[in-house]
């Protein structure tokens, strides 16, 4: 087993995640050792959705107006439609997504996630996937989006769905291993 006990990884999340793709990764980072805080732009639990059906919830550790960037090592961003969709919208998040690529560190998207890359102006020429209906929106912010399972650029990790969980989890820990 894999350990990153050293880790701190920061998740930005809120309601309209995909279940699986919080879940599965902040599971799989528990598991290796990682310390693990999830932060959200409300305090109450945050809903999960599993596809277009309500699944579970989980509330937040901490707020995302209050997150400093520099007391973590990486940042996971879970897809589903409208967690990207609302966290784009939040400029905390944006400032929370910078200041890791400022910084190198490990970010990881899945799914949706890329549109808060996107918004926050950091895939100009990065390599990287993303589900299908997003994929206009980031080659017109400049990335070379490809379609593969999971796809490491320095320290970018993305994946395109679900299904690529198992393949996210494990680029996820060598990225941040590699840090």
């Amino acid at each position: 087993m894999t350990d990153i006990s050293n880790a701190k990884v920061l998740i930005i999340a809120t309601d309209g995640f995909e279940q699986s793709e919080l879940f599965d990764p902040r599971q799989a980072l528990l598991d290796a050792g990682a310390q693990v805080v999830l932060a959200s732009n409300k305090s109450e639990p945050i809903q999960g959705m599993k596809h277009d059906v309500k699944g579970d919830t989980i509330r937040p550790d901490a707020s995302i107006h209050d997150v400093d960037p520099a007391d973590y090592d990486a940042l996971l961003i879970p897809g589903g439609v409208a967690n990207p969709d609302t966290m784009r919208m939040e400029e905390d998040a944006l400032k929370i997504v910078r200041a890791f690529i400022d910084a190198a560190k490990p970010v990881a998207a899945i799914c949706h996630g890329p549109w808060l890359l996107a918004e926050a102006d950091v895939i100009a020429g990065r390599k990287l996937t993303s589900w299908p209906s997003i994929r206009t929106d980031l080659l017109n912010a400049g990335a070379n989006v490809v379609d593969e399972q999971v796809v490491i650029d320095g320290n970018l990790v993305t994946s395109r769905k679900p299904d690529d969980i198992p393949a996210f989890n494990k680029a996820l820990i060598e990225v941040i291993e590699a840090a």
